[in-house]
């Protein structure tokens, strides 16, 4: 299956308020042909005389019964190719082992990150096993514009990137969520010999725990319930280029012995393989945490942390880079307006201000989900203070902001997300001039939800 092919989707669970959610997660990826139905019985029903899906994602409720467990197996037998991604509320380990023994391939706690982590693992599903194969080298303008500035600090890390580059040294990146720790580890790859070769990113603390071992290092067919083949885990990949292992303090102390293992030995064993497998990486990782404080208090071994620290390289905030803040600003207005056929250029004298005296808690990435905000609800050429919602005082002259609260102690609290996505759709509706389908093909969302929020007064016709 190319990553380009259509990708069959069917949610199962009588929860209409959360299938409606995956429902309008899902469907932002328009490659994703999802249906839906009330019970695993007429999912099965409908098998008999319609198309093979390529997942399910089945709610099995706040705690699986044996007509799930059942269930399980049916879909199994019947979908032996595909993917079965079971959700629910219940945290029990022995439970999630069961399903997995009836033939599931992931077992997820339901709680607010589910639906990015069912994201996620579905991209994994679609890709093909990565082989150690030359690649042409990628290009990623972000990898520039998190590098680009002046201030002292981010000059520093220019210099240690350099000189990184011209080694093998293993590199490990530390700074606040936000700051760019995957795109300098990307220059890294750019500018050294590998260049040419794989650069492979795995976001450790996004993989679910039970596929974690299996994605690093492979598995064989076999290995378990669901592995119709075999996989080559990131080290095999990467080989012969750079691997990036992000949030590297998420990784339990069970996998960390194992990871040590195989730094040291430069082999990896695929899961239900007996063959060691050598592989060529250069290791890049990363974490916003302590990892010092982590082995000190017994939750990191001290032993992987001598072993990943190398050169280390610790990215400056945002807050702290000075006027860098309008130098990214503009960067960022001017190549997503190229990108949307947008008018908008730069920003007013006001607005210059306001980004300057805002403190981007969430750093660079928070500074291009402003900016590319602001971009979406100005109307002309300068983006003015008014459009910097999440940074913009309320009074009069605020008519079109989104609300912003004042905390007990007088800080500034912007926007949920929920209103920043409003706004967009909203907007996105006075651009085609209430015509609803042209808005919703735009924004990549189902007619439906548009029409359900025209409906419950979120959002509303322009006159």
């Amino acid at each position: 299956m190319t990553a380009t092919a259509t990708f069959g989707i069917w949610l199962l669970g009588d929860n209409e308020a959360y299938t409606n959610l995956l429902d309008y997660q899902l469907g932002r990826n328009p490659d994703y042909q999802l249906r839906r139905f009330p019970t695993a019985a007429l999912a099965l029903a409908h098998l008999q005389a319609e198309e093979r899906p390529d997942a399910l994602i089945f709610d099995c409720g706040p705690k699986p019964d044996l007509a799930v467990f059942r269930s399980v197996q049916q879909l199994r037998e019947r979908l032996p190719q595909a993917a079965i991604l079971l959700v629910s509320s219940q945290n029990d380990v022995s439970t999630a082992v069961e399903l997995m023994r009836h033939g599931a391939t992931s077992y997820l706690v339901k709680d607010p990150t589910t639906p990015d982590r069912l994201w996620q693992l579905l991209g994994q599903l679609r890709q093909p096993p990565p082989a150690p194969a030359r690649v042409p080298k990628p290009t990623c303008p972000q990898a520039a514009s998190r590098l680009l500035g002046e201030h002292a600090s981010i000059q520093r890390v220019r210099e240690l990137v350099g000189k990184a580059a011209r080694t093998t040294i293993t590199v490990s990146i530390t700074g606040e969520t936000g700051t760019g720790k995957e795109l300098v580890a990307e220059a890294i790859h750019q500018q050294s010999e590998r260049a040419e070769q794989p650069f492979v990113a795995v976001n450790m603390a996004a993989i679910p725990r039970e596929l974690l071992e299996s994605e690093l290092f492979g598995h064989e067919k076999g290995a378990f319930t669901g592995a119709s083949a075999r996989r080559i885990g990131h080290f095999e990949g990467a080989s012969g280029g750079t691997l990036f292992l992000d949030e590297i303090g998420d990784l339990e102390l069970t996998l960390q012995a194992k990871l040590l293992r195989v730094l040291q030995e430069r082999v990896v064993m695929r899961v239900g393989g007996s063959k060691p497998v050598p592989f060529d990486v250069r290791l890049v990782v990363a974490t916003h945490r302590d990892l010092a404080a982590e082995a000190r208090a017994g939750r990191f071994r001290e032993d992987l942390y001598y072993r990943l620290l190398g050169l280390p390289i610790e990215l400056p905030p945002l807050r702290a880079r000075g006027d860098d803040k309008l130098l990214l600003a503009d960067f960022f207005v001017q190549n997503f307006s190229q990108l949307n056929r947008l008018p908008v250029r730069g920003f007013d004298a006001e607005a210059r201000k306001r980004l300057l005296a805002y403190s981007f808690p969430g750093n660079v990435r928070e500074l291009r989900a402003v900016v590319e905000l602001a971009a979406v609800l100005a109307e002309g050429k300068l983006i003015k203070a008014s459009d910097l919602p999440s940074l913009s005082l309320p009074g009069p002259s605020a008519a079109r902001e989104l609300p912003v609260a004042i905390g007990p102690n007088g800080s500034e609290i912007g926007p949920s997300l929920r209103e920043q996505t409003l706004a967009i759709m909203q907007n996105t509706l006075l651009s085609t001039q209430g015509d609803v389908v042209a808005a919703a093909n735009r924004l990549r969302v189902g007619r439906s939800t548009l029409y359900r929020l025209l409906q419950s007064g979120e959002l509303r016709l322009p006159k």
